[in-house]
């Protein structure tokens, strides 16, 4: 979901863009007028995010799977080993990939318990010879996220923040790498934001594809080649609304609040139940069902009927998952929080 305002500002500059006669769009991403875009979003995202000195932003293609690849091309080569924390499908994802290019090590997995779990400091097992240590943030289908930032010495942290990234604060500087799809809290499709030590650029596999090189997108400032220019300038655009929300503090208020509604109401309901561990629960992806497939059915059909869409759960988890994004109104979290009340009542 994307802001109403954004959505309005980008539909007023559709066909020509500040007096430019041109769409965004149709832009040479070599133009003065497009350079400017580039560097405001990529200003705006430092600046929102606290990015240190140390730490470069990269806007590459191919969305967060094409990091699984790019991640282990770039890091693994300086001991051919990696830990990774499989706590959903997405980190599970990255882990298999990443075995193509070097020696993993499973530091922590919450597959035993069908991932309602996240495993906590002391259950994760650091192999200490690790090049990075890597682990996905929040959990969209299973509806979990990290409450906490692993600690593992001097491995560098790799951290895919897809789908809770500008929910909160992060300190960037405790990360080696930071990456993300922007279709959840950013943009629409098309680009992942990198964050990067950039100590870390430089020791690519040979056989690293150019546009995979973390250092080639450095030194070219992510222009090797035509980068998503209309997603990028939706990033800009989505940034300056976060300002009005209070940036990412402000944010991590609002979602938190937004979260609490739902899951009050959850807590109280003696017919729906929580997919997710209280002490994992995800501000992003509430999951949840009833106490049947039947009624799980029957909710999902009147919720579409009442306007809100994509409630459906997983076909890993079932049941129903609520997904209040950045941009979700809580005037539209407190509708669903109404009609579950509304259903257990009637049924």
């Amino acid at each position: 979901m994307l802001p109403l305002p954004v959505l309005e500002q980008a539909a007023a500059e559709l066909t020509n863009y500040r007096g430019s006669g041109m769409s965004v769009m149709e832009m040479s991403h070599r133009s003065k007028v497009y350079v400017e875009i580039f560097n405001e979003t990529k200003a705006k995202l430092k600046r929102i995010m606290q990015v240190p000195d140390t730490h470069e932003v990269l806007f590459m293609a191919g969305g967060a799977t094409m990091q699984f690849a790019a991640v282990p091309f770039n890091l693994i080569g300086k001991t051919g080993k990696a830990d990774y924390a499989v706590t959903g499908n997405f980190s599970g994802l990255a882990m298999k990939e990443a075995k193509k290019y070097g020696e993993i090590n499973i530091a922590a997995s919450s597959e035993d318990k069908n991932h309602t779990y996240i495993p906590q400091q002391d259950a994760l097992s650091l192999s200490g010879d690790a090049s990075y240590f890597h682990y996905c943030s929040n959990n969209t289908i299973y509806g979990t996220e990290w409450n906490y930032v692993p600690e593992t010495g001097d491995v560098p942290l790799v951290c895919d923040m897809s789908s809770n990234i500008l929910s909160k604060p992060v300190d960037v500087s405790k990360y080696g790498v930071i990456y993300a799809g922007v279709q959840k809290n950013m943009a629409p499709a098309g680009v992942a934001v990198v964050i990067i030590d950039k100590s870390l650029a430089g020791n690519e596999h040979p056989l690293t594809p150019k546009l995979l090189s973390y250092k080639v997108m450095i030194d070219s400032d992510s222009m090797h080649n035509t980068p998503p220019c209309y997603t990028i300038y939706m990033l800009g655009l989505v940034l300056d609304w976060l300002d009005t929300q209070g940036g990412t503090a402000g944010m991590e208020k609002i979602k938190s609040d937004k979260a609490k509604l739902l899951y009050d109401v959850l807590d109280d309901s003696k017919m729906f139940i929580g997919c997710a561990d209280k002490a994992a629960r995800s501000d992003m992806n509430v999951t949840f069902r009833t106490t049947s497939d039947e009624l799980d059915a029957q909710f999902i059909k009147e919720a579409t009927k009442l306007g809100f869409v994509n409630l459906k759960g997983h076909r890993n988890v079932g049941g129903m998952r609520a997904s209040i994004y950045n941009a979700m109104p809580t005037e539209g979290v407190k509708k669903l929080a109404d009609f579950v009340r509304e259903f257990e009542a009637k049924n």
